[in-house]
């Protein structure tokens, strides 16, 4: 009698795939030029049992994608974009910027509890485009496209935490945080080559299936047209030069996965007002916080009560959990010394990620595609 194999597990509560997940989504940083065996080492999982779960959990799309990431705002100007829309336009301008814009990276349908500063503000995106090219004039165009009333364009002025692990982030405790304050990174952007281009587009594609494996960056330096040592080499250049991210496992966070969990079932944006002058002390003690996805300094202007530190927090199991989470960082600033002058929370629902388009010659080929001169978007 024939016995049927049994699958590969691919839940997110796998035991295996646990250990896995919680090195492979945000502690990989930089450029590896073997990943996987630094997931073997940290996870203490065999190379086989990881390349058998990883593939598994790709093709299931419980891993929404594998690939490297890069620290796009060195690469391109970049900003959080708020935008208002009719009501009944909300839906179809989230599917144009989601599926049709290149420049558009998370896309995200918000509401408040209450009406708020900046409540009528329900699509939230960010936006990228390369270096030489404004930001402005790529939302005026988006703008005129989706029939958007008016938009807000908010770029980081600096960066306190970044680095998605959902998984390892589950259950953290409302007030857990690191013994020292988040660092602080600010936007510089970092010239490149044709070469630099070259390895960096080879390296940023997401993995096929059959490419996670022992080896894979071989194709891709073969995909740039180096031989491999070299393509390491540049690609450990542009790492040491600031622009390379993490090698990250992400997860389909917002959907449920095959076996109906969710990785998060409720994901919330907090804004907080701060004095001028205390905007870093403050950044940097809302991202020592263990359960800070995201924390920036942005300054979002009189339409959202002039907020100007935000970050971002998520949830499997529910809002209040969330709202005690922000409770104990209210309570840590004020133990700080930071006074906070206004506060509000903006829910995440209708979601989707995908990495923007930061090339400069795909941007100007979607530019031609939509009758749109590519130099009339350069900045001036």
């Amino acid at each position: 009698m024939t016995q049927t194999a049994p699958s590969v597990p691919v839940s997110i509560d796998d035991p295996t795939n646990v250990r896995i997940l919680s090195v492979s989504e945000d502690q990989l940083s930089g450029f590896q030029r073997d990943p996987l065996g630094v997931i073997v080492e940290r996870s203490g999982v065999g190379e086989a049992v990881v390349v058998e779960r990883l593939r598994a959990m790709l093709e299931a799309g419980v891993i929404r994608r594998i690939r490297q990431t890069l620290i796009a705002n060195r690469l391109a100007e970049g900003a959080l974009v708020a935008w208002q829309l009719p009501r009944e336009r909300l839906n179809d301008g989230f599917d144009y910027l989601f599926e049709q814009d290149p420049a558009s990276g998370h896309v995200v349908i918000r509401t408040t509890d209450s009406e708020t500063p900046g409540s009528g503000f329900r699509l939230w995106t960010t936006v990228k485009v390369p270096q030489g090219y404004s930001i402005e004039r790529h939302c005026e165009v988006l703008a005129r496209t989706i029939g958007a009333e008016t938009f807000r364009i908010m770029p980081a002025k600096a960066l306190f935490t970044l680095g998605v692990g959902h998984v390892r982030r589950r259950g953290t405790e409302p007030g857990s945080r690191s013994s020292e304050p988040g660092q602080t990174m600010f936007d510089e952007i970092t010239p490149l080559d044709e070469v630099d281009w070259q390895v960096l587009n080879a390296l940023k594609g997401e993995l096929e299936v059959s490419e996670v494996g022992a080896d894979l960056w071989r194709a891709r330096a073969e995909q740039a047209g180096l031989p491999f040592e070299r393509f390491c080499e540049f690609a450990e250049s542009l790492d040491e030069r600031g622009v390379l991210g993490r090698f990250s496992t992400f997860l389909e966070h917002s959907k449920p996965l095959p076996g109906g969990e969710r990785v998060t079932s409720y994901n919330a944006l907090f804004h907080w007002a701060v004095p001028e002058g205390k905007e870093l002390e403050a950044g940097r003690e809302v991202g020592r916080h263990d359960i800070m996805t995201h924390a920036y300094w942005r300054e979002a202007g009189p339409e959202f009560g002039n907020v100007n530190i935000m970050g971002v927090a998520h949830s499997s199991t529910d809002r209040d959990y969330l709202l005690e989470h922000k409770a104990a960082i209210d309570a840590h600033l004020a133990e700080a010394s930071i006074p906070v002058l206004y506060s509000s929370v903006f829910w995440g629902g209708r979601s989707e990620i995908k990495p923007s388009e930061i090339a400069p010659d795909a941007y100007e080929r979607w530019c031609r595609e939509h009758y749109v001169d590519p130099s009339s978007m350069r900045i001036d």
